[in-house]
């Protein structure tokens, strides 16, 4: 065999190893759920479906928000399949930018009415609670904040963490609060608190563990932080001297009170692999993916009433509180002001 054929012959395997894998069939999945909860999840849904899933995964600092930005920067080409987004706000946003495809998912049917995003561009389900942590021997019962407002007190000055805003729930916090409070009210709230030496990590993860490890910040420790319940249940079973407070659960006025953020599952539009994608969204709003990520170490609330699952006692307690009032599609709107104010404000 010359030089020449073999080389040929060489480029031939190439090209025939690389069309098999490019024919494995498979869903590229955007997913701003924490990697150590999906995996799993997305592992059974491979064995039960055949289909591959290739996931991309937010980094803790940037997350739903990386994730988002991607989707819109390849909107003339879309290369996901399935977002599976953390939050719901830059869920509504990709909506109104014409970037989802309407799927009326028969797994939906049991869900609550507001779970289904207008024209079944989306759906949610799996809800975590914004909370504060707390260090127990850092603040004594009594000591420790009811509601978030509280945060401005001197009490708590260099004591309190949070996220960095512009991401992740954090961010869906903010734009909840500019809707529920007010943009006046919010912004003086966030000014506050700034002004009260609060501290930011780099995401609701290092903010438990902060709180949890009581580490020393500007010659104080960490003594109470927002984070999601997730995150603060992970301090919990590290066995860390932590309580978790549903800030505002007992708020008997205006529209405050503890902040449910659910899950979204959305299809790209012009995706890869639309039957592939239809396949996953079942499987993600199924029972058994709720009932899963209600008694693993996520705890996440389930949506579906038919789920039947044993939640922390944490956890549980949240089910008793009383939720923030929250217009979506109106702090969806008010997104980028709250952006804006936050960026300056913490920059």
């Amino acid at each position: 065999m010359t030089r020449i054929t073999r080389r040929s012959a060489l480029a031939a395997l190439a090209g025939l190893a690389l069309s098999g894998c490019a024919s494995k069939p498979r869903v590229v999945l955007y997913c701003s759920q924490d990697r150590e909860f999906a995996l799993g999840i997305l592992d059974d849904f491979s064995k039960e479906s055949g289909l591959e899933v290739t996931p991309k995964y937010d980094t803790e600092a940037k997350k739903s928000v990386g994730n988002y930005v991607e989707i819109v920067a390849e909107k003339g080409r879309p290369r996901c399949d399935v977002f599976w987004n953390n939050e719901v706000l830059n869920t509504i946003r990709l909506h109104r930018l014409g970037l989802l495809e309407a799927y009326d998912s028969p797994k939906a049917l049991p869900y609550p009415e507001w779970a289904r995003g207008e024209g079944d561009a989306w759906h949610a389900f799996a809800g975590r609670a914004r909370v504060l942590i707390v260090n127990t021997k850092l603040l004594a019962e009594d000591e420790r904040p009811k509601g978030l407002l509280d945060l401005t007190q001197r009490r708590y000055k260099d004591r309190v963490v949070m996220a960095v805003p512009e991401f992740g729930t954090t961010a869906t916090q903010a734009a909840c609060l500019f809707e529920v409070l007010g943009t006046a009210k919010a912004k003086d709230f966030y000014q506050r608190l700034n002004a009260n030496g609060v501290q930011l990590a780099p995401g609701n993860k290092q903010v438990a563990e902060w709180v949890g490890q009581g580490v020393t910040i500007r010659g104080k420790a960490a003594a109470v932080g927002v984070t999601d319940t997730d995150d603060a249940m992970s301090e919990v079973r590290a066995g860390r001297d932590v309580a978790v407070v549903f800030p505002d659960a007992g708020a008997n006025e205006g529209r405050m009170g503890t902040l449910f953020i659910p899950n979204t599952v959305m299809i790209v539009k012009g995706c890869p692999n639309p039957d592939g994608a239809r396949k996953l969204v079942d499987f993600l709003l199924s029972e058994s993916v709720e009932a899963r990520l209600a008694e693993g170490p996520s705890a996440q609330i389930p949506l579906n009433p038919q789920v039947k699952a044993e939640l922390p006692p944490q956890i549980e307690a949240g089910r008793r509180a009383k939720p923030m009032l929250v217009d979506w599609a109106k702090a969806a709107d008010l997104w980028d002001q709250s952006q804006e104010f936050l960026v300056k404000e913490f920059a």
